[in-house]
């Protein structure tokens, strides 16, 4: 598959470089920009199949650059590609629709594999960034005044809700289906329901909403 990038960083010499290693592997950037309004204004233009988005730009952003493109409507995947470890980058970036979060120092060749699988559907954190998203979602600040009626979580069923728990501990379809003794088959049906109701598009995003909302294991109904 002909994977085509948009690179947005202001960092001459990175853009350079990585549009070198990208097109050794076989992938076309498309353009390679050093500012968020230049870069929204060749999306539409050029039909990237992803963008790579830095996160430290003088004027707008990376998260304002995100921002903007998904109020315009922007489905294609934006990947952050950044230097930043920060909890609060990489949640707000989830938050925000992003459907990677990577390091510039990751090695070349899983740079690539992570793009693939984005491109692809799937939601892709840094390895090395996981503990701190676990954490996050594990331990995240709880919010008092959350009622049922203003939850986004009030739609969801008792099963569904005991599901999303689950998720949020970062437990596969596969450990779910043996917690909960269903087939993987239904536990695929009822992320999938979850994620609709909550209007997100992949799990990370759900245990992060999860953990922004207030809801914890203590809000877990356990009945079927």
């Amino acid at each position: 598959m002909n994977l085509r990038v948009l690179l947005i960083d202001d960092h001459t010499l990175f853009r350079v470089g990585l549009e070198g290693l990208l097109t050794s592997r076989g992938i076309e950037v498309v353009a390679s920009v050093g500012s968020g309004q230049e870069g929204q204004r060749l999306v539409e233009e050029l039909q990237p199949d992803i963008i790579l988005l830095d996160m430290r730009m003088p004027g707008i952003d990376g998260l304002g650059v995100l921002k903007l493109l998904r109020e315009l409507d922007i489905k294609l995947p934006i990947v952050m590609l950044t230097t930043s470890t920060d909890e609060n980058d990489l949640l707000e970036s989830l938050r925000q629709g992003a459907q990677g979060y990577l390091l510039k120092d990751m090695e070349p060749d899983q740079l690539v594999l992570a793009l693939r699988d984005i491109v692809s559907g799937k939601t892709v954190v840094a390895p090395d960034l996981a503990p701190i998203l676990a954490k996050a979602v594990q331990g995240g600040n709880t919010t008092e005044e959350e009622t049922p009626e203003t939850s986004p979580f009030s739609e969801l069923t008792p099963r569904e809700t005991e599901i999303l728990g689950l998720l949020a501990e970062g437990q596969s379809n596969k450990a779910i289906a043996r917690n909960l003794g269903i087939s993987d088959g239904t536990v695929k049906l009822h992320v999938k329901a979850i994620l609709r109701k909550l209007d997100v598009h992949s799990r990370v995003e759900a245990a992060v909403m999860a953990v922004e909302q207030g809801f914890s294991k203590n809000s877990v109904n356990t009945n079927n």
